[in-house]
Order: structure tokens, then C-alpha cells, then sequence
């Protein structure tokens, strides 16, 4: 029971995130920054929370920034700190538990050829996977694991995370800013939130067919 309560709540604080965090704002005023910041580190930084709500957090935000409830700056450097960190620790956990991966041998439940070739992959391409993946629900949290599990240079990976965590804080944000006010948008929050989540996983889901077929 007490695991369908904590699922029903997480569910409920999602879908109602914009109702819950301005009753919040309003109650206890600038400890907001402290709670946005926690709850956007964690989805980033512990590969075992990808279920925070990141994007419609970020736009809530915007739009409590656009009627003067919170700072619009401080808001995104705070939070756009709090995304590169999360990332980098996340990283540094992958970076730690890697070694000792590369040392596994080929086996029924290992295939060291295909994790030598994850490796491979984000040396190519893992700077646009670090930044596309900030847009995806569950794949951000995974993709700096992944990176650093697969040995991706810290030196490459930070110049992604930053500037994908810029990227992805301050355009969410902004959009919250500009339309997260409107009548329409706030009557349908809770539609546009599953948008947020369905439409990143579709495409997701939809690259990796189309990469796996191509390779096929």
C-alpha cells in the first residue's frame, strides 16, 4: 500500500506540478531555489530517479517567473548549475564503476564487443546523444551514466553537458516565461505535460528502430 501511495503522489505531483510548486512558492518564498535545485540535480545525477519531472518543472518555473513569483536570472543560472552537476556526477559514477567493466570477459550475460563499441559510439557521436538527451524523460538521466561507463573523454562530455544543460534549462524555462500564462496552456497543463513526456519518448524509441534497422 504504501508503494502505490508514493506512485499515486509522484503521479499526482507531476500532472499538478504547477499547481503544487506555486502553493509552495507562495508558503515558503525563496526556499523554492533550494527545492528546484535538489529535485533537478537528482534526476540528473542518480541513474535510479529518471521519473522527476524535469521538463514540466523547468516550464512551471517560466511561467511563475512571468507573473513575478519567482526570478527569471536566478532561476535559470541556478537550475542550469544544478543540471551540468547532476550530469557530472552522474558521469563520474558511470567513469567509476567503467574499469572495471572493461575488464569483464566475453561471456553468456557479457558482450564486451558491443560495450567496446558503445565506447566507440560516444567518442563519435556521444556529444549530440549528451545534448539530445537532455529533451527525453528517463534517457537524460541514463545518457551521462552510459558516457561514462563507456569511457567518453571528461573533457569532451563537460563541453556537451554544459552547453546541452544551457541549452535545455533556459529554452524550457523561456517557454514557460512566454506562454505558460496563457488561459489556454493552463487549462490544458495536464495534456501538454504528457506531451512533454510522450513525444521525446516516441522520437527516442523511433531513432533507435530506425539506428538498429539501418545497422540490420
Amino acid at each position: 500500500m504504501a508503494g502505490m501511495d508514493l506512485v499515486t503522489f509522484l503521479m499526482d505531483f507531476v500532472l499538478h506540478v504547477d499547481k503544487h510548486l506555486q502553493t509552495f512558492v507562495l508558503a515558503y518564498g525563496g526556499w523554492v531555489y533550494a527545492l528546484l535545485f535538489v529535485i533537478i540535480f537528482v534526476e540528473t545525477g542518480l541513474v535510479v530517479m529518471p521519473f522527476l519531472p524535469g521538463d514540466s518543472l523547468l516550464f512551471v518555473v517560466g511561467a511563475l517567473c512571468g507573473v513575478g513569483l519567482m526570478s527569471f536570472p536566478l532561476s535559470i543560472a541556478l537550475l542550469w548549475l544544478a543540471a551540468v552537476m547532476g550530469n557530472q556526477t552522474n558521469y563520474t559514477i558511470g567513469r567509476h564503476i567503467g574499469p572495471r567493466v572493461f575488464q569483464w570477459e566475453q561471456s553468456r550475460w557479457f558482450n564486451k564487443r558491443a560495450f567496446e563499441q558503445a565506447h566507440a559510439f560516444y567518442e563519435r557521436y556521444g556529444g549530440v546523444t549528451i545534448v539530445a538527451a537532455r529533451f527525453m524523460p528517463f534517457l537524460r538521466t541514463f545518457a551521462p551514466f552510459v558516457a561514462g561507463v563507456a569511457q567518453m573523454t571528461r573533457r569532451k562530455f563537460s563541453l556537451y553537458d554544459v552547453a546541452g544543460g544551457g541549452l535545455w534549462v533556459g529554452s524550457v524555462i523561456t517557454l514557460g516565461y512566454l506562454f505558460g500564462n496563457l488561459p489556454w496552456v493552463q487549462k490544458n497543463f495536464s495534456l501538454i505535460v504528457w506531451a512533454m513526456i510522450l513525444v521525446p519518448g516516441a522520437l527516442a524509441l523511433l531513432g533507435a528502430w530506425r539506428a538498429r534497422r539501418k545497422a540490420a
